[in-house]
């Protein structure tokens, strides 16, 4: 079913409260962005700086195995992208989101001067490991959780800030211009080559600094960050303040409750709207909204209007009770986006676990250019970054005007299309980087001789692929089909798919650790990985991305894209 035309402009109703709250303020637009795009430029950069190299510091400085970092780095990643759609919440129903962004910027700060002690402190970590030593000494319980501490202090700073910077960004655009909507896709733009920028700057400058000295590398981060607070606050003057107010949770919460307390009622035969669902007119001539539907009847029931529900203007009694269609539908639309947002947790455990076995075969390997200088492990990721790079600008100037003339889609590829092919290149990048460790470690062990790191290159260009589809395909999918007013929860949906990415990526290495340790000759995940049999667990993981694919592809084939129209405009005087 095609989309509707009003699909394509997704900022067009990001913050629709803006429309009711703020007519009469000034919107100062993009005099506001150095402040907001500052602190959350920085706060990007202070995380992605810590965990582009932290598998190196903890094996490094806190002597963890292999296993038990890679661990810590994945429950990390996971508690950091549970936590923004709490953070959503708060912004939205409780403080507001600049309150929300300042107090979360202070736990970062405090994460980051909590890691640098870590450092710097002699005493907060494990004495260094002599490189003849075999059993280094681990980390006393109070030294562990201390690093503990700082990285829950940095999990609820991205928990406030990432969740809340865009929506507080287009607050300070008027939407109902089209200056105000330019200046909304401007704003787009420079967030997501920030990032790319970010991450250059994370994996070069900073892991330098970090390989040189640790202290002074997290210390770095500390700084910054104090600087992005210092410049959030000083915007403070300028910047368009919403109020909070409910939650689009507590609408969501609304329709499950009120369907639950009519559970016993029985659906009418014939689907009659008028008089049998409750369906309110407005008084936005701009407003649109999702057609009844027959899929999920039991949710339906929610909007049935029984006796006495109503008062006098027609408007519901108890919201708790009876719920309207737009309502029950925007549930509806969803839960429909689950599927394919499944889909996505083995697909994006190459990506996530890039900062662990990736770094961990770099080290094995011989990073030398020239003489006198090395690459550091974690910096081989900017070959993805590069990767990344490149196909967005081929995309934006040569292959999207290709496709469109091609399937007549302005978009060049659908976003569900661009999943399915991220989905591929997950498998790719498994198989690569499987093939690529058993030549790694056939030449270790044959010849004794370590081969050059840029033999990771392809399998970095290949995840580099992999990521640009999948994450930009979920990103453009959950905006386009989620409600106008819930695009808040759709985008959260984007964190939380790391998140239990990173869960079930750590559960099926624990459980691939332990089975082969316990009942096979060889650990497939021994800490030494010449030891180990590294190449067989990509394999897997390609195995299991390629039943992924499968089950995918049924969950697109079956999907039918959301559907807007314009909505019944109640009359005025």
């Amino acid at each position: 079913m095609e989309v509707e035309k009003e699909r394509k402009d997704s900022t067009k109703s990001c913050n629709e409260d803006v429309l009711d709250s703020s007519k009469s303020e000034k919107k100062h637009g993009w005099k506001t962005m150095p402040y907001i795009l500052g602190n959350e430029t920085i706060e990007r950069l202070a995380t992605f700086g810590l965990i582009s190299n932290f598998m190196v510091y903890l094996l490094k400085v806190f002597n963890l195995d292999q296993i038990s970092a890679a661990n810590v780095i994945n429950i990390w990643s996971g508690v950091s992208n549970c936590l923004p759609i709490i953070g959503a919440f708060i912004g939205d129903a409780c403080l507001g989101k600049f309150r929300t962004i300042a107090i979360a910027s202070f736990g970062t700060l405090l994460g980051i001067i909590i890691l640098t002690l870590t450092a710097w402190v002699p005493q907060f970590h494990p004495p260094s490991c002599p490189s003849d030593q075999h059993k280094c000494i681990t980390p006393m319980n109070t030294q562990f959780a201390l690093l503990v501490s700082g990285l829950i202090w940095m999990a609820i700073g991205t928990g406030g800030i990432r969740p809340c910077t865009i929506p507080f960004s287009i607050d300070q655009f008027d939407s109902t211009t089209p200056e105000g909507r330019k200046g909304i896709n401007r704003f787009f733009n420079w967030y997501y080559a920030s990032e790319i920028v970010i991450q250059l700057i994370g994996l070069t400058l900073i892991v330098y600094l970090q390989s040189k000295n640790w202290a002074i590398g997290f210390g770095t981060l500390g700084l910054l960050m104090l600087c992005a607070i210092v410049i959030f606050f000083a915007g403070a003057s300028v910047y368009l303040y919403i109020p909070p107010e409910d939650s689009v949770f507590t609408s969501i919460a609304q329709v499950f409750v009120a369907a639950y307390k009519k559970h016993h009622l029985q659906n009418p035969i014939i689907e009659q709207v008028e008089g049998v669902y409750y369906d309110p007119l407005v008084k936005d001539d701009k407003a649109l909204k999702i057609p009844f539907t027959k899929q999920l009847k039991c949710l339906n029931k929610a909007a049935m209007i029984q006796e006495n529900e109503l008062n006098a203007e027609g408007l519901a009694l108890n919201s708790w009770r009876l719920c309207s269609i737009q309502q029950v539908e925007e549930v509806k639309c969803l839960i429909k986006l689950i599927p394919i947002w499944v889909s996505g947790f083995l697909c994006f455990i190459p990506v996530v676990q890039q900062g662990t076995f990736f770094i961990a075969q770099a080290l094995k390997m011989d990073r030398h250019i020239g003489p006198h200088f090395e690459i550091p492990a974690a910096s081989m990721t900017v070959v993805s970054l590069i990767t990344i790079g490149i196909w967005l600008l081929s995309y934006e100037f040569f292959v999207q005007q290709f496709l469109s003339k091609i399937n007549k889609q302005e978009e060049g590829l659908t976003s569900l299309q661009k999943i399915v092919i991220g989905n591929i290149f997950s498998i790719l990048t498994m198989l690569s980087s499987g093939l690529i460790e058993w030549q790694r470690r056939v030449m270790a062990i044959s010849k004794n001789a370590p081969i050059s790191v840029m033999w990771l290159a392809p399998q970095f260009v290949l995840i580099g692929l992999c990521e640009v589809f999948t994450v930009i395909g979920h990103i453009q999918f959950y905006n386009s089909e989620s409600p106008e007013k819930m695009r808040s929860v759709g985008n959260s949906l984007q964190y939380l798919l790391f998140a239990f990415s990173s869960y079930i990526g750590a559960l099926v290495m624990n459980i691939v650790h332990k089975v082969t340790s316990e009942h096979s000759k060889i650990d497939w995940l021994n800490n030494d990985i010449n030891a180990g049999r590294l190449d067989y667990y990509y394999f897997l993981l390609a195995v299991l991305a390629a039943l992924n694919l499968v089950y995918l592809l049924f969950c697109v084939k079956r999907y039918h894209y959301k559907v807007i129209v314009k909505v019944q405009v109640l009359d005025t005087p």
